[in-house]
């Protein structure tokens, strides 16, 4: 089911693509920052990893500084951390081809493409090219949806600032904080609520992304990060990206391939 609904958005990401030439015109840059047909900024691209002064993991994959988070409720503790069990597919559900889902997935070391148009941003990860397709028309969101490992998003403007609200999520993987201790993970509830905040200067996209997991913490936390665009990739695009299953499953336990 998730293998298909993966392939899923990846194909409905292609017919954005499709449709995104047509709907953008040639618009003449305000300042340093290319304009959609609508005046919108244009954060079409793609960009390298996000760089940040807070934290970084030993691979390069960025986590959330704990000095930055918010407190911790008072027993939620186990909900937060996740001791590791050996089993893969609880630690580190990636190495065995299981979504990296939404935030961990937008702070990884592989680039991001996004792809803009006046109703859509669309937003491609070349770590398993599962693409978050987010309306800009101002729809709510939608009821009845089974939670998700990306969750519902809609956009929405202020002034040159795109605001992504995801509600609706699985509970799974905050962030790659298992790279740094290899004692325990650290996940999200059910509850989590992401608002994103996205805003361009030249070829420098400032991200700032607001956690808000009222089942653990005591209030919302933000932390800001910064992904560099690269027009020099545009003639490559993203590399293919294949799991193959690890197969290396005995009663369910599942142990990574880390060769």
């Amino acid at each position: 089911m998730s293998t298909w609904r993966i392939l899923s958005s990846a194909v409905a990401a292609a017919l954005v693509l499709a449709t995104t030439a047509a709907a953008q015109t040639a618009a003449a840059p305000a300042g340093d920052v290319p304009r959609m047909a609508d005046g919108k900024p244009d954060f079409s691209g793609i960009y390298t990893a996000p760089s940040t002064v807070n934290a970084t993991g030993p691979r390069g994959n960025l986590i959330f500084n704990a000095d930055k988070m918010a407190p911790v409720k008072p027993g939620a503790e186990s909900l937060l951390y996740h001791p590791r069990t050996g089993n893969a597919r609880i630690d580190e559900p990636r190495a065995v081809c299981m979504p990296s889902g939404f935030p961990s997935g937008m702070l990884y070391i592989l680039p991001i493409q996004i792809v803009s148009n006046p109703k859509y941003i669309v937003i491609i990860p070349e770590l398993q090219r599962a693409a978050r397709i987010i309306p800009l028309d101002g729809r709510p969101h939608r009821e009845g949806l089974e939670p998700s490992y990306y969750g519902d998003s809609v956009g929405k403007w202020k002034g040159d600032t795109l605001v992504i609200d995801t509600v609706n999520f699985k509970p799974w993987i905050l962030d790659d904080y298992h790279y740094t201790d290899n004692t325990k993970s650290r996940w999200h509830t059910d509850a989590l609520h992401t608002t994103e905040e996205l805003r361009r200067e030249g070829n420098k996209l400032h991200y700032r992304i607001t956690i808000d997991d009222p089942k653990i913490f005591t209030r919302p936390f933000s932390q800001d990060f910064d992904l560099t665009l690269r027009p020099d990739w545009d003639a490559i695009g993203l590399l293919e990206y294949v799991c193959e299953e690890n197969n290396r499953c005995e009663g369910g336990n599942c142990k990574a391939n880390t060769n």
